[in-house]
């Protein structure tokens, strides 16, 4: 009988001391799968703030790009306008230096005219034979 007794504690203690150790397994298993939840979240809640840090530094760098574009656009524009105006200055320049050319043309022209009408007029049959005969200085 009390062997039997005995045997039944032991039964009891061993069936009590695996209902426990089934216990803390399961609240282990539970542990352990709340902390890789947690894990989980937080590695995703790292990578999208990852994720949105590299989408913000790519905004921002278009945006730094943009910005030198439209400023190198401009200063090409301002370049080109620059060169336009010189170019359109050369050529009033040129313009004014043909004009300039073809009034200076003129004037001799008319004082070469003017000159002409007041030359005497050439000997017929010149080169020192006067009337056409030899003058016999020869």
């Amino acid at each position: 009988m009390n062997k039997q007794l005995e045997e039944m504690k032991q039964n009891q203690e061993c069936e009590r001391r695996k209902r426990i150790a089934e216990e803390k397994h399961k609240e282990w298993v539970q542990k352990k799968r709340e902390e890789e939840r947690r894990e989980k979240k937080r590695k995703l809640s790292k990578e999208m703030a990852e994720k949105a840090t590299r989408e913000l530094e790519k905004m921002q760098l278009k945006e730094k790009a943009d910005v030198k574009y439209k400023e190198w656009l401009e200063k090409k524009r301002a370049e080109e306008a620059e060169k336009k105006k010189k170019e359109k200055a050369k050529e009033k320049e040129r313009e004014a230096e043909l004009q300039e050319k073809r009034k200076r043309s003129e004037k001799i022209f008319k004082e070469w005219l003017q000159n002409a009408r007041n030359k005497p007029q050439p000997v017929l049959n010149g080169h020192g034979f006067p009337h056409g005969r030899s003058t016999g200085l020869y």
